[in-house]
């Protein structure tokens, strides 16, 4: 997607990241700031749209627009449908009731300061803008919060990914020894996520007559 649309790219994964939760920024934002290491160490590799080198700034603008864009899609949700429509059919994108009674408890914790807060906390920052939007929370406050809040989150990773990027071969290095202990990691994971999916699936499933 970076190599295809570049920086609009960035924006569109983050704000999907803002909607879908098993979409994770602290992949989706470094792989963004290794492209600005790869324009650094290779002058050949362009950001497609602008035809220029990728640069932090540019990459933060866009992850941060796409933040606001996703927040507010999330915010339509709850104010149109509220948590009845997120009940239903939240679990399609990976939305389960505790993770929006998490969602609700942060906002009641913090009020409106939960939009600031939660947007730099992991798993919180995708649900934090459904009850924003079913309590109808004043949209330029919103606005702003969302956005102050993604900031320094997206800086931050696309930042570490940049850093990465520059050291990839000596991390590399050190990685090799480990790869088949991380693929066993891997594949572990991706299989204990897919082991809850279908007993969550399986478990409110009405029984066979």
């Amino acid at each position: 997607m970076y190599d295809a649309v570049g920086y609009v790219g960035v924006g569109v994964a983050v704000a999907l990241e803002t909607i879908v939760a098993p979409i994770p920024s602290e992949v989706i934002l470094p792989m963004a700031g290794w492209k600005v290491s790869q324009s650094a160490a290779d002058p050949s590799v362009l950001e497609p749209l602008t035809g220029l080198p990728w640069n932090i700034p540019l990459a933060v603008a866009l992850a941060t627009v796409g933040s606001v864009v996703g927040a507010l899609v999330g915010y339509a949700i709850g104010a149109w449908g509220g948590r009845p429509i997120l009940d239903r059919f939240g679990r399609y994108v990976g939305i389960g009731a505790s993770d929006l009674d998490r969602a609700d408890r942060w906002f009641e914790r913090w009020g409106n300061w939960a939009v600031f807060l939660g947007r730099m906390v992991p798993l919180v920052r995708t649900f934090v803008s459904y009850p924003a939007g079913i309590s109808r929370m004043p949209m330029g406050r919103f606005l702003l919060f969302s956005t102050l809040g993604s900031l320094p989150w997206n800086a931050a990773l696309i930042y570490a990914g940049f850093v990465v990027g520059e050291n990839y071969p000596q991390i590399e290095a050190a990685l090799k020894p480990f790869e088949y202990v991380i693929y066993v990691v891997v594949i572990g994971l991706a299989l204990l996520l897919f082991g809850r999916w279908w007993w969550n699936k399986h478990r409110h499933a009405p029984p066979v007559r």
